[in-house]
């Protein structure tokens, strides 16, 4: 835990990553679950267990239920794992930075000497930040042979991923997928980031109680379910705390041009703007806003600003925003040093560019405690094993998935955006994970 008088100067390594497909699974009267997808709908299974997702700030309760596949068993002397990232596309440096986390988390297990003798093959694919790809590459590590699968840091990929996972009871652990309902899918889906129905109140909390503002305009990616997610989340927090949202306009993942979305916000005088969207869209939404006059108007959004390009497509106009974020790789702990320490000796001394590396690592490395605490080699008795996860130290804080229907309960930094050289991203408040309801 950061310390006061430490927190004046210490620098974040961006995270969020988090994004997301479509839709939710709700229960009606306890007996229907409606699926994540496409408004589909799957019965209730024998072993369907509550989900939480209600737990940290709204969300609707719904039941997990268990995949009925036979799974699959590690065969011969190598035991495979595949992890999915964006290797490619606008997702690129959160993708990068994810699957060398898991392969640095590999590279150390199988030097201490794997599992009674078997070693750890990690396989990769490329989601090409891409849900559909997401998906074709989780099905192609699945037809290899993998018995776990890590990933992906976009929830709108990471859901395609559970959902070709869950066919064959395979367990998914996610990296920076944040939306609420992604556990939902099924017991075999697990994470080790904090969900949207706790960063989203941190930020309207931190807007109404740091920033003193009162009348919020809100720009959601109506192509991201993470944005339209985050965006509810903020927006009933900061009403329950007696702002006003004053409106909501809507864009799209890919747009350049959004000026009649922020003439129709500026009308309203709003003194805070909370952008949902990620770091591939909102530093254009930034220039553009204080284009607009809007030039002391508050810029606040969630994890998917984590990424140094932010500062490029924003320029000074992006500087003195504030988002939320996992990691600060300036902790003093002994996972974060040894994290550290590892990285910069294989990246030629450079730390890493997002907080993707550090989820991924995590996120590798629980997965690799659950092989060795599973009862056999295979990916049910993997599930149950992941499930079972408590006080898993990582590097990104402390994990416990026992009793928590996928979702660990995190701590959540607020920074604020800063020049490169003066660290891009400061720390200004860490928000515990029972301090905001």
């Amino acid at each position: 835990m950061i310390q006061n008088r430490f927190v004046q100067n210490l620098r974040f390594i961006p995270m969020n990553r988090s994004l997301f497909s479509a839709a939710l699974l709700a229960t009606v009267l306890g007996i229907t679950a409606v699926g994540c997808t496409g408004g589909e709908t799957a019965k209730d299974k024998p072993g369907e267990t509550p989900s939480a997702t209600d737990a940290a700030g709204g969300g609707t309760a719904a039941l997990r239920p268990e995949p009925s596949g036979e799974g699959v068993k590690a065969e011969g002397d190598t035991i495979k794992i595949g992890i999915v990232g964006s290797l490619s596309g606008d997702q690129k440096p959160w993708g990068e930075d994810s699957i060398e986390g898991g392969k640095m988390a590999v590279e150390e297990f199988n030097a201490a000497g794997g599992l009674n003798g078997k070693k750890v093959e990690l396989l990769v694919g490329d989601s090409a930040s891409k849900a559909e790809q997401a998906k074709s590459a989780a099905e192609k590590l699945i037809s290899d042979g993998v018995i776990g699968i890590v990933g992906e840091v976009a929830s709108g990929h990471t859901i395609q991923i559970a959902k070709s996972a869950f066919q064959k009871a395979i367990p998914v652990v996610a990296i920076g997928a944040t939306k609420t309902t992604l556990s939902d899918e099924g017991t075999n889906v697990t994470r080790v980031c904090y969900t949207d129905d706790f960063q989203g109140p941190v930020m309207a909390k931190f807007a109404f109680d740091e920033l003193g503002l009162r009348k919020v305009g809100v720009m959601t990616d109506n192509q991201q379910p993470y944005s339209q997610g985050l965006s509810k989340s903020f927006s009933d927090k900061f009403k329950a705390l007696g702002g006003e949202i004053v409106g909501e306009a809507f864009y799209e993942s890919g747009q350049t041009q959004f000026n009649g979305q922020i003439t129709e916000l500026s009308a309203k005088k709003p003194d805070g703007l909370f952008l949902s969207g990620y770091f591939t869209e909102v530093g254009a939404i930034a220039q553009q806003v204080r284009q607009a006059g809007m030039k002391d108007v508050k810029l606040m959004g969630g994890d998917g600003w984590d990424s140094p390009q932010l500062l490029v497509s924003g320029g000074d106009a992006i500087l003195g925003s504030f988002f939320c974020n996992h990691y600060n790789n300036r902790e003093d702990r002994p996972e974060v040093k040894q994290f550290l320490e590892a990285w910069k000796k294989s990246h030629g001394g450079k730390e890493p560019g997002t907080t993707m590396a550090a989820l991924g690592y995590d996120a590798t490395k629980l997965m690799l405690d659950g092989l060795k605490r599973a009862a056999s080699l295979d990916s049910k008795a993997l599930i149950a094993a992941i499930n079972e996860t408590e006080n898993f130290a990582g590097v990104s804080g402390n994990i416990t998935l026992k009793g928590a229907n996928g979702n660990p309960k995190k701590r959540a930094l607020v920074v604020e955006v800063r020049s490169e050289k003066d660290g891009f991203q400061v720390f200004r408040k860490a928000y515990e994970a029972d301090e905001v309801k």
